[in-house]
C-alpha cells in the first residue's frame, strides 16, 4: 500500500513539473485540464463501482471506487494536459510559445498494396502567418 500511495504521488509531482506552459497561455487551459480531471474521477468512480457489483462480496470492496476515481483523475489530467499542448513550439503574434507537443496516431493506407499501417506524429512547430 505504501508503494502505491509512492508510486501515485511521484506520478502526480513528474507530470505536474514536466509539462511546462507558457506566460502567454489562453484563461481557459486551467479550467479544460480541471474539467477533465473531475470527468475522468466521475468516470473512474462509475467503472470501480461497476467492478465492484461482479465481486462475491461488493461490501468489502469500497475501496475499487476510489481506486478508479483516482485513476480517473490522473488520466484525465494527463489528457487535459495532452489536449492543452498541441505543438513544440507555437509561432503566435510574433511571439514564440514552447510546450510539450501531442504525439497522435495516424492511419496511412498505401496506395499500392492498399495495407493500413500505424503512424505517430508530434508536431514540431505550429503558426499563422500574415
Amino acid at each position: 500500500m505504501k508503494q502505491l500511495k509512492k508510486m501515485v504521488v511521484l506520478i502526480t509531482v513528474f507530470s505536474v513539473f514536466s509539462s511546462t506552459t507558457s506566460a502567454f497561455a489562453s484563461d481557459t487551459t486551467i479550467t479544460e485540464v480541471f474539467t477533465d480531471a473531475f470527468y475522468g474521477g466521475a468516470i473512474g468512480a462509475l467503472v470501480g463501482g461497476a467492478l465492484m457489483v461482479f465481486t462475491k462480496k461488493p461490501a468489502d470492496h469500497l475501496n475499487f471506487i476510489a481506486y478508479g476515481a483516482a485513476t480517473g483523475v490522473l488520466v484525465g489530467t494527463g489528457y487535459g494536459l495532452a489536449k492543452s499542448a498541441r505543438a513544440f513550439a507555437e509561432v503566435e503574434d510574433g511571439r514564440v510559445n514552447f510546450a510539450l507537443p501531442t504525439i497522435s496516431p495516424e492511419l496511412l493506407v498505401s496506395p499500392d498494396s492498399r495495407h493500413t499501417t500505424v503512424a505517430w506524429k508530434a508536431d514540431i512547430i505550429r503558426g499563422t502567418f500574415n
